[in-house]
């Protein structure tokens, strides 16, 4: 139980090395040029988790996909965070979770996400419904291994412009970053609203699998009392200054210890972004 209790911790911590910064446009300012979202792109990533004599040792991999539906224009990313290797062996848990995030593609705003979040035995299906109009999102999570249990539902207000997890690192990427700046951003995850300050803190060169390129370094507020992560933490996540604004790496230092999240494969590779219409 303990160890089960580890792992499902640092899954948290995990979960939200890249995917777990971003919002929305700063309030006032209008929205950039040019999109996050290149249909084709995907993006993975590796995770390694370090603590005392334990180095390096593999968590998951993550991918990060894009396509857009002819039909409505919006955006759909898949996001996918699997088990592997050294926790694995070590505590015999793993872990499989599947998030689609349908993104409006003219307010690019969240307007649902839909997860499945497999640990161990325990499983939850959840949808999460966002509706500007009446200025709710609507939380829906249900066990599908016993479909007598009530469903777990949970209702928040929201403006324009909120984002769920993953649609918002993805929008984190057009913001127009610069040393000294913070941004407060809005994220929506199972049916509560977040309100998370970053903070632009340095541009250094980080080395990755572009090259040595310079980054910008961002330190959002997740960890906390009333924030996305209720321990003691902190994070930071680079992401290179160029056209494409790529996230090439995360790092999160906890008392469990040290995740470190690296881009390791690029798709589709592009040089320019589509103009938004």
């Amino acid at each position: 139980m303990v160890i089960k209790k580890f792992v499902c911790s640092l899954l948290i911590v995990l979960s939200f090395a890249l995917i777990p910064v971003l919002a929305q446009s700063p309030t006032g300012q209008n929205a950039p040029l040019n999109s996050p979202y290149l249909p084709g792109e995907t993006l993975t990533y590796e995770g390694k988790y370090s603590k005392l004599i334990l180095r390096g040792i593999d968590v998951a991999d993550l991918s990060f996909s894009v396509e857009r539906i002819p039909e409505t224009g919006n955006f759909l990313i898949r996001s996918k965070a699997v088990s592997k290797g050294g926790v694995l062996k070590l505590f015999n848990f793993k872990f499989d979770q599947s998030i689609e995030s349908l993104v409006d593609g003219q307010m690019f705003h969240i307007l649902q996400t839909v997860k499945r979040d497999e640990q161990g035995d325990r499983v939850r299906d959840s949808e999460a419904l966002f509706d500007y109009p009446s200025g709710k999102v609507t939380y829906i999570e249900t066990d599908p291994n016993d479909l007598t249990r009530p469903p777990r539902q949970m209702a928040s207000p929201i403006e324009t412009g909120v984002q769920d997890m993953i649609s918002g690192a993805y929008l984190l990427r057009q913001l127009p970053l610069e040393v000294g700046k913070t941004f407060d951003l809005r994220i929506s995850d199972s049916g509560l609203v977040y309100k998370v300050p970053v903070k632009v803190t340095e541009r250094e060169k980080k080395k990755s699998i572009l090259g040595k390129k310079w980054c910008f370094r961002l330190e959002p507020d997740v960890f906390g009392e009333g924030r996305l992560i209720e321990r003691e933490g902190k994070m930071i996540i680079w992401i290179t200054d160029d056209k494409r604004r790529l996230p090439v790496q995360a790092q999160i230092n906890t008392s469990l210890g040290k995740v470190v999240v690296k881009l390791k494969k690029i798709e589709n590779k592009a040089t320019e972004r589509p103009k938004i219409n």
